[in-house]
């Protein structure tokens, strides 16, 4: 006795584009959620579409990570006199021929290392403001708020 080909009592399992099995039963699939801005439980969020929020988690993150070693990297250039990056910034500047003095060549390096810290910064804010679709949605009953 086999089963009878009616597509109604098909037991296959489904698939969406990116090969995660989808449930038969789901009434409310999270990847139908819209995406947009909005206002979550946590501030102001965008949703996405999953493949865009990894594309913007890591890149958002890989540029925040630079940015964070260029400024400590000049910052530690403005304070220490013999840094191998001093020495090439000055080289540089002194093959413009420009010749700054030590504290205007101080000033600049740590207010440019101040600069790429908080350019840093504000590149990681901005992307943990995206969500994927069907993420951070407290569950009924829960106490995540």
């Amino acid at each position: 006795m086999s089963p009878s080909p009616d597509t109604d009592t098909d037991d296959t399992q489904a698939f969406d584009k990116t090969g995660d099995p989808v449930a038969k039963d789901a009434d409310e699939d999270p990847r139908n959620e819209p995406t947009g801005p909005r206002v979550g439980p946590d501030g102001r969020e965008v949703v996405v579409p999953f493949r865009l929020y990894k594309a913007a988690t890591v890149f958002s993150t890989l540029a925040a990570v630079v940015a964070y070693l260029i400024g400590f990297t000049l910052i530690d250039a403005a304070t220490l006199q013999i840094s191998f990056v001093r020495t090439t910034i000055v080289y540089l500047i002194n093959s413009a021929g420009l010749y700054p003095s030590d504290d205007v060549l101080v000033a600049v390096l740590a207010i440019t290392g101040i600069g790429f810290l908080v350019a840093g910064t504000a590149v990681y804010v901005l992307g943990t403001r995206f969500r994927g679709q069907g993420m951070g949605k407290p569950q009924d009953g829960s106490s995540e708020h």
